[in-house]
């Protein structure tokens, strides 16, 4: 019963990562996450013909590397014009790359990466494999809309604000947090004593 459930999940897995088009994994996102970058992908292609890919890779690289020269590797599997995020976690690198230059004033370079240093940089619970799928399919997601308005278009498979929005609400509750906590063990004894004080 083991064999065949195996059998099953890795044929699913095959399945994917031979429709795979936009993610060129290396076993680092998991195929949930690849469904996303895939849906997206293939609608910002029809609407833009732009080909975006997610290029995840175990691979060490030297000190400074040229991530141009190591993209080469990729070429037969990317369709021009391209723009691609490469993701190195052993060499904790993280690049954007395009076919050419006209490209690179399509989208804020550091407004896409942001998405994904936050979530891999964070000191969380969250496993490993989380943070590496919900990085790259944030950061993803974003360039993806961002190369979309470049060109005029509008895409409907992309995760828009509504995250960050979340974020935004979650960091106000933590400072509205520490005002009170600031108020119950410091404000308000000061502001008890200058009152008693007064009445005296």
């Amino acid at each position: 019963m083991r064999q065949t459930a195996r059998g099953t999940l890795l044929v699913l897995l095959l399945t994917f990562s031979l429709s795979a088009h936009y993610l060129i994994n290396d076993h680092l996102i998991s195929p949930k996450a690849g469904e996303v970058i895939e849906r997206i992908g293939s609608e910002l292609q029809q609407k833009t013909g732009i080909h975006a890919y997610v290029i995840a890779s175990n691979d060490r690289l030297e000190k400074r590397a040229n991530l141009y020269t190591y993209v080469k590797k990729y070429e037969k599997s990317l369709s021009k014009p391209w723009v691609a995020i490469l993701f190195l976690p052993n060499n904790k690198r993280l690049g954007i790359l395009v076919s050419g230059p006209d490209l690179q004033k399509a989208y804020d370079d550091s407004r896409v990466k942001k998405y994904a240093v936050d979530i891999l940089g964070s000191a969380d619970s969250n496993s490993q494999q989380s943070k590496y799928d919900v990085a790259m399919v944030q950061a993803y997601s974003e360039l993806a809309d961002e190369l979309a308005a470049a060109k005029g278009a509008e895409l409907t498979q992309t995760i828009k604000n509504e995250g960050q929005w979340i974020v935004k609400v979650i960091t106000w509750l933590v400072y509205l947090g520490a005002v009170l906590v600031f108020w119950v063990y410091f404000g308000r004894p000061i502001y008890m004593r200058i009152r008693h004080g007064k009445q005296q």
